[in-house]
């Protein structure tokens, strides 16, 4: 969880973090959505832990008390993104949109490690390759947090920066 403070957002302004889920047919949880519209509200910063699924048992293994698992399933940024637009859009209290600035991170601590700042929009479009991934959805910033941003910030005329450390 200290991993992501090398994007330079200070980690003393973190709020509660959250999880979120893969969501399914059936279930499409928002229980995160109190919490990020909770730290939002206070300016903090809210740390996504995204859904690591290994050996979960499938559902026929199950109904039929045989041991198969699902192939391993690791969620992305972009993943989070589209669940985390939906359950907005569903909520309707304009707590984040497309144009909220996170961060993304796959694989923090490797030598691959990439860190990718701008607005969910921008977000979705970046491939952040194998996992495990994170997001950060930024709260208020101090000029030192917004300076270190910059350094990791996609805009829209530089579609392939990635900031990689």
């Amino acid at each position: 969880m200290n991993a992501v403070g090398i994007c330079g957002l200070q980690l003393y302004r973190f709020g509660e973090t959250v999880s979120i889920p893969f969501f399914t047919e059936t279930w499409r949880p928002g229980s995160f959505y109190e919490k990020i519209k909770r730290n939002r509200s206070l300016g903090l910063h809210t740390l996504c832990l995204l859904d690591i699924r290994v050996k979960e048992p499938s559902l026929e293994s199950l109904c039929r008390g045989k041991k198969l698992y699902e192939p391993p399933r690791y969620m992305t940024v972009n993943t989070a993104i589209e669940q985390l637009l939906e359950v907005e859009l569903l909520q309707g209290e304009s707590v984040y949109n497309e144009d909220t600035l996170c961060v993304g991170f796959a694989r923090l601590g490797s030598e691959d490690q990439m860190i990718v700042a701008g607005t969910m929009r921008l977000l979705q479009m970046v491939d952040f390759g194998a996992p495990l991934h994170c997001l950060v959805i930024v709260g208020e910033t101090h000029p030192v947090e917004e300076e270190m941003l910059d350094f990791y910030r996609l805009t829209d005329d530089v579609p392939q920066h990635t900031g990689n450390v």
